[in-house]
């Protein structure tokens, strides 16, 4: 393998050059046809290695190509979409704010100890135990408040 790749490295970086046009492309191509060679079982004694490299390098090229057409489309793909397509509309924004004033009022009336574990547990995503940590009270008393705070959701949602 040492032997191929001093005796034709430099010919095959000089062949994907002139079948790409970089430098730096047929140096890296050249770089993974030997990665490839190397992953091959042994080769069988070469009577026309360069002829063995062309094949393994072309195999490497197509699939240079491939990849590049790819990234090509997904990124025309990314450039046809408009940052107004993801914006939500005035109607959704309104909505979201109408419903967390809804539960801003829910959770007012359930008391400042509820409403700071319901918080805790839904905007910070924080565990009882975390939160039963921060606020130093025990998890089943987290557990007994988000239960609290829950049902009085279900309760503004079913009305």
């Amino acid at each position: 393998m040492q032997t191929l790749y001093i005796e034709h490295h430099r010919w095959l970086e000089s062949w994907l050059r002139r079948q790409i046009g970089c430098l730096h492309q047929a140096a890296d191509l050249a770089h993974d046809t030997f990665e490839q060679v190397l992953r091959a079982a042994e080769p069988p004694a070469l009577r026309e290695p360069r002829a063995y490299l062309a094949v393994i390098a072309k195999r490497v090229l197509f699939n240079h190509w491939r990849r590049r057409d790819l990234e090509q489309a997904y990124l025309e793909a990314l450039a046809a979409f408009r940052a107004d397509d993801f914006a939500p509309s005035a109607e959704d924004c309104a909505a979201v704010l109408e419903a967390l004033a809804r539960i801003d009022a829910l959770l007012e009336g359930l008391g400042p100890r509820v409403r700071q574990v319901f918080l805790l547990n839904q905007l910070e995503d924080k565990t009882y135990r975390e939160i039963g940590q921060e606020l130093g009270m025990p998890v089943i008393s987290v557990r007994r408040a988000m239960a609290k705070a829950i049902a009085a959701c279900c309760a503004q949602q079913a009305a």
